[in-house]
């Protein structure tokens, strides 16, 4: 075989080389394989991204959920502004309340600048639905409302409150306590009684 012919071969079988493990590498991708993540996620625009969105239910293993309901989601925010969250709607329309981590009411939820806040969860703010019917181990409509018009229609996983999600669940209310009885005070005196038997004055 001559030189050229030689060289020539050899190109060829790199070309191949390099042909196949692109399109391997390719094949192995997310898209390409159509994978989609467990955790529900989304995005507005170019800087905020919502991560990990489920509605957190109570310790239901499977089926229907009615009751209340939290919502966890982790939020990043890659601008040069800091972003508002004013609500958040599961489902036909159950809106969440937020309230900072000592239970304190808040009107929005504040993402700075270049930063991320997990919403839900010990420790964090949390955004609580009073009641929702979710069928857990599946999804639900999710729409998150951020200041200026700008909102996000997505879906949330739901999770009951077990493993990975322990403790990101709603919890139950502390029950009332009744007043305690005030029991009369001991030792206190009572007036004495009128003297009977008292003796006429001697008649003279």
């Amino acid at each position: 075989m001559s030189r050229s012919l030689r060289r020539g071969s050899i190109a060829a079988i790199a070309a191949l080389a390099i042909a196949s493990l692109s399109s391997c590498a390719a094949g192995n991708t997310p898209a390409t394989l159509e994978v989609k993540p467990d955790n529900a996620s989304a995005t507005l625009g170019t800087d905020i991204r919502l991560n990990n969105i489920v509605v957190v239910t109570g310790d239901e293993s499977s089926g229907e959920h009615t009751g209340p309901a939290n919502v966890t989601v982790n939020i990043s925010n890659s601008g040069t502004e800091p972003v508002e969250l004013q609500s958040i709607t599961v489902g036909t329309g159950a809106t969440a309340s937020f309230a900072d981590d000592k239970g304190a009411a808040l009107p929005a939820i504040v993402v700075p600048a270049g930063g991320a806040l997990l919403l839900g969860g010990p420790g964090a703010p949390t955004a609580k639905i009073a009641s929702t019917t979710v069928s857990v181990g599946g999804y639900v409509p999710a729409s998150f409302a951020f200041k200026n018009h700008d909102k996000v229609e997505t879906e949330a996983q739901v999770s009951p409150n077990k493993g990975l999600y322990k403790g990101y669940g709603p919890t139950a209310a502390p029950a009332a306590v009744p007043p305690k009885a005030t029991a009369p005070a001991t030792g206190a005196t009572t007036p004495a009684a009128p003297a009977t038997g008292t003796t006429a004055p001697a008649a003279h």
